[in-house]
């Protein structure tokens, strides 16, 4: 018999109704904060629209609806590296579909891809061309979802991104394309430095990048370039007190979130609301019960602290000079959106990257997969499509 880290197993969601019960039995019992009268997010999560989302989550939210979404799809778990790694892996229809890892970020979760997964595995029946089709291989991230808890200290995104590799292998895929965003920016790159021969190009939409040091580094700024820069500078002025805290205090964050349902709705939530491009309310271009069976799925597999942890890691990887390798030859696109929180400009980008696709957005933010599938997905076969 194989070790078991050798073994890939069949996988299913499946929580138990005493779980759901507990759940909406702390819903009922949530001792519910003072809010300002009229300051709505000014603070933070803004209580009336919490109240409302905490309602339907307790009372009208359906999560076996949306446990059998998920269950729609292929999955597995497999150990590596002593770590258990759940991924869905969706195979396309069409036999001559290429390889593709997706790969999700904070506070995300396989949840944000249910919605580009049938496009992208089978696009003949959703009005696309057969020959873009993909077979996908989307990871919980370890510590993540059902790839988690961790139980030891180092998983961070080189780790994962080697972790990523060896599943690939293990799948029996020698060349694939690698996509993500926000972790997945930077774990897709680890993949591609670590193992360049097996990739076969690296899309991100999101993308940190630097001055390289270049006389025209500042140069002929475009209105989408400036609306980028102002977005970095908000969101390092406004919105990365988190960062700093699961950066460094992530267990101790994680004990009032692992406890109650309303403070993670409104941790993950108040993330929604700020990093999409809505004109008020986050509901309006992220589907309700999509952004609950996300917030659900760090619930029940109790996985927020851990899923914090992996700043931590991160900053003793870049303590330790593990950024992504330099992959200069394998070929990157970048699908900007207005409202992300990162996109470097595309010379900075192009410094020390084989950019040979880019395209500017007109809307959408961060979480892509979920505000603007047809768009994201449009951008992927495209791009793959022109290697």
């Amino acid at each position: 018999m194989p070790p078991e880290s050798d073994l890939i197993k069949p996988f299913t969601v499946s929580i138990t109704d005493e779980a759901i019960d507990d759940l909406r039995r702390r819903l009922a019992d949530t001792r519910w904060p003072d809010q300002i009268p009229d300051t709505g997010w000014d603070y933070g999560c803004d209580q009336r629209w919490l109240r409302d989302l905490a309602g339907w989550w307790a009372d009208g939210f359906d999560w076996r609806a949306a446990e059998a979404r998920i269950n729609a799809f292929e999955q597995l778990v497999t150990t590596i590296d002593g770590q258990q790694i759940h991924a869905i892996h969706h195979r396309s229809p069409e036999p001559d579909a290429r390889p593709l890892l997706l790969s999700h970020g904070w506070p995300g979760s396989i949840v944000e891809f249910l919605e580009v997964l049938g496009p992208l595995t089978d696009p003949a029946s959703h009005g696309g061309d057969p020959a873009d089709a993909f077979h996908v291989v989307a990871p919980s991230l370890p510590g993540y979802g059902w790839s988690g808890p961790t139980s030891e200290r180092g998983w961070g995104p080189d780790r994962t991104g080697r972790a990523f590799a060896a599943l690939m292998a293990r799948l029996g895929y020698d060349r694939y394309g690698v996509q993500g965003g926000d972790w997945g920016s930077i774990i897709s790159q680890h993949v591609a430095g670590h193992a360049p021969d097996h990739v076969t190009g690296c899309h991100l939409n999101m993308v940190a990048a630097f001055p390289p040091g270049r006389d025209d580094d500042l140069a002929d700024i475009t209105p989408a370039e400036q609306q980028h820069l102002d977005r970095v500078a908000w969101y390092q002025k406004e919105d990365s007190g988190y960062f700093e805290i699961q950066r460094t205090r992530p267990q101790t964050v994680g004990a009032g979130l692992h406890d109650s349902p309303v403070g993670l709705l409104a941790y993950i939530g108040e993330k929604f609301h700020g990093w999409t491009d809505h004109d008020g309310d986050a509901l309006d271009v992220v589907d309700r019960d999509n952004l609950l069976a996300n917030v659900a799925t760090y619930w029940f597999t109790g996985t927020i602290t851990s899923s914090t942890r992996f700043y931590f890691e991160f900053g003793q990887d870049l303590a330790a000079g593990k950024l992504p390798p330099p992959n200069p030859d394998v070929p990157f696109g970048v699908s900007a959106f207005p409202m992300e929180l990162m996109v470097g400009r595309r010379r900075w980008v192009e410094a020390d990257r084989n950019v040979t696709f880019w395209r500017e957005h007109d809307r959408g933010g961060h979480f892509a997969a979920m505000e603007r599938p047809v768009e994201l997905v449009t951008d992927l076969r495209e791009f793959f499509r022109g290697l």
